[in-house]
């Protein structure tokens, strides 16, 4: 069949683990035609397979990118001119009635009790290292890291077939199914958006009756940067892929992530409906509200973009033939969001096991003294927590050392980070001497990945006999699994994925609890049996959930499954099992009751 890929900065232009998940799967189910539809500067891409071809490129430009354009005020009077210029009073008609509806539905007060935004951390209540697959802590209730995401409760206007509150189409819906079949008619959607019609439409929907405090609060700043935000979010609504040459010749589009990335699905399924299926190993929602907290917007200005995100996240997952959450932590934001629950199906990301085979076989590899951290270094990764951790490890086994491998990254914040934390374990952990003419060493030492100390994965998780993750906030610590086969016992934070991938092969600890994190690794350093338990069992949980061929089998079959629910669209002369047999005889083949005595002579 013809899968329509749908990518933002993915394959074939992205790297690292995001990148190489979406090769994995192109090259791995070579019995279908990939076609790539990707969001994203091409340079740089890697060479595709034989059944891989890039289709279309849309580049990545963010709000303002246009080099031509002046400031902010300069670009919206610009557009406002040229969007004059493109529309005529009835074509200007419309788009004022779809950016009304869209903008009423986000401006709207949601309804129960959902806020907009979600939690800045995923955490724990306080407790001590309790195996992952245990009962939660007897201290609280635990975070589930869920978000508080826009719910679908716009009262919606008569305008363009839009009901009543209690009417399924909500006024976002609505007002952007109409804004693309304007784009897909008539173009000109971009300057339209940043026109000074868009700019007092959102005003209007700002200061409207019912309209959320935040929303209300919005002054002539925050709706032309939110107009300018718009035009950038809704920019596939005009891109040149609708069309029986490209989304229209895709058996099934398959996003690789939702919001932005699957609106072209999403249109594809309203003009000629093709199945969407949406695979999300991250939770972009919640990336979206954390970046807006951090971007120094005023307040009003974060709850539009709150709002803009959570509505457009919602409806994709209520359009979506089926969702595909990499882990448990992923899909509960999706239902959360509206996403029904008998089309959510996790499936885990695979990793190559083949690679950490000779580790995981020797499980008595490495210093039975030292702990291993491996990851990017960054707030989140909780550094610090780690060190202070080590301190109170330090104090009560003295011969304990910890390895701190950091990934390389063209990123000035986190080698800052880094820096601190060099000069934090410099002032915890002065150089050491066995004596008077030695040189002395620090039991912290940090190294960099691929560097002469740390040539490869596999050689640095079989240095230690446990590995540690010490994050605050996560999604799906691909270094836990790789650990696991290493068979590696591990202590880690109760965040995100990290109680699904363990399953109770490893210890967990609440986050920001340095005394009980020291107490988890004391436990495994000073029990080798217990460590090699654990271990053991962790390899084989890997090597049954999170393989690369358990992936390909699940969307194998997700594929199959998909296609044989969608109804058939067009006809393909010439060839061959293009359409199954049963199609082509008449009657119903729909399941109903037989009596006795209908059927064939001989029955």
């Amino acid at each position: 069949m013809r899968i329509g890929l749908l990518t933002e900065g993915g394959h074939p232009n992205a790297t690292g683990g995001y990148g190489r998940w979406c090769e994995r799967l192109v090259r791995g189910l070579g019995q279908h035609q990939f076609d790539l539809y990707a969001q994203g500067a091409p340079g740089g891409a890697s060479p595709l397979p034989p059944n891989a071809r890039l289709v279309r490129t849309a580049p990545s430009g963010g709000p303002g990118a246009d080099p031509a354009a002046g400031n902010l005020l300069e670009r919206t009077a610009l557009g406002g001119r040229a969007a004059r210029r493109a529309y005529g009073r009835r074509d200007r008609h419309r788009f004022t009635e779809a950016l009304h509806l869209l903008a009423t539905g986000l401006c709207a007060e949601e309804t129960g009790g959902a806020r907009d935004g979600g939690e800045a951390r995923d955490g724990g209540p306080a407790g001590g290292a309790r195996h992952a697959g245990e009962a939660p802590y007897a201290g609280g209730a635990r975070d589930t890291g869920g978000p508080q995401p826009v719910l679908e409760a716009a009262p919606a206007a008569r305008h363009l077939g839009a009901g009543t509150p209690d009417d399924p189409e909500p006024a976002f819906a609505t007002g952007l199914h109409a804004l693309a079949d304007l784009a897909r008619e008539r173009g000109g959607l971009p300057g339209a958006l940043r026109s000074d019609d868009a700019v007092r439409a959102l005003e209007a929907a700002c200061r409207a009756p019912g309209a959320r405090r935040g929303a209300a609060a919005a002054a002539l700043p925050d709706h032309l940067a939110f107009a300018e935000h718009l035009a950038h979010v809704l920019r596939p609504l005009s891109f040149d892929w609708y069309d029986e040459d490209a989304l229209g010749a895709a058996d099934l589009c398959h996003a690789t992530a939702g919001g932005t990335t699957a609106l072209p699905g999403l249109l594809a399924k309203r003009f000629f409906g093709t199945p969407l299926l949406v695979t999300e190993y991250g939770v972009p929602l919640r990336t979206h509200y954390l970046s807006t907290q951090g971007a120094g917007h005023s307040a009003p200005l974060r709850t539009l973009l709150a709002a803009l995100h959570g509505r457009l996240s919602a409806e994709v997952y209520r359009r979506a033939d089926l969702l595909t959450p990499g882990n448990t932590h992923a899909r509960r934001w999706q239902e959360r969001c509206g996403a029904d629950r008998a089309r959510v199906r996790t499936v885990h990301p695979g990793l190559p096991a083949d690679r950490f085979a000779e580790t995981g076989e020797n499980e008595e590899s490495g210093d039975p003294a030292t702990l291993v951290w491996v990851g990017r270094a960054e707030p989140a990764k909780d550094l610090v927590g780690l060190l202070h951790s080590f301190a109170e490890i330090r104090s009560r086994q003295p011969d304990a050392r910890l390895r701190i491998v950091s990934v390389p990254v063209r990123d000035p914040g986190s080698a800052a980070h880094l820096a601190h934390c060099r000069g934090l374990a410099a002032r915890l952990f002065p150089d050491e001497a066995p004596g008077a003419h030695a040189v002395g060493e620090s039991p912290v030492s940090f190294a960099e990945l691929g560097g002469p100390e740390a040539p490869t994965l596999e050689d640095t998780y079989a240095s230690g006999a446990v590995v540690v993750l010490s994050s605050v906030v996560e999604g799906f610590p691909a270094a836990l699994v790789e650990a696991m086969f290493c068979a590696r016992a591990t202590v880690s934070t109760d965040v995100g994925a990290v109680v699904e991938i363990i399953g109770g092969t490893g210890l967990v600890v609440p986050p920001r609890n340095p005394r009980a994190f020291a107490d988890a690794c004391l436990a495994l350093l000073r029990d080798p049996d217990r460590r090699h338990r654990l271990g053991a069992a962790a390899r084989a949980r890997a090597l049954e959930l999170f393989t690369v061929e358990q992936n390909l089998a699940a969307f194998r079959d997700i594929y199959l499954e998909l296609l044989s629910r969608a109804p058939v669209r067009r006809p393909r002369d010439g060839v061959l099992f293009a359409h199954p047999a049963e199609a082509h005889v008449p009657g119903s083949w729909a399941h109903r009751t037989v009596t006795a005595g209908t059927g064939a002579p001989d029955a």
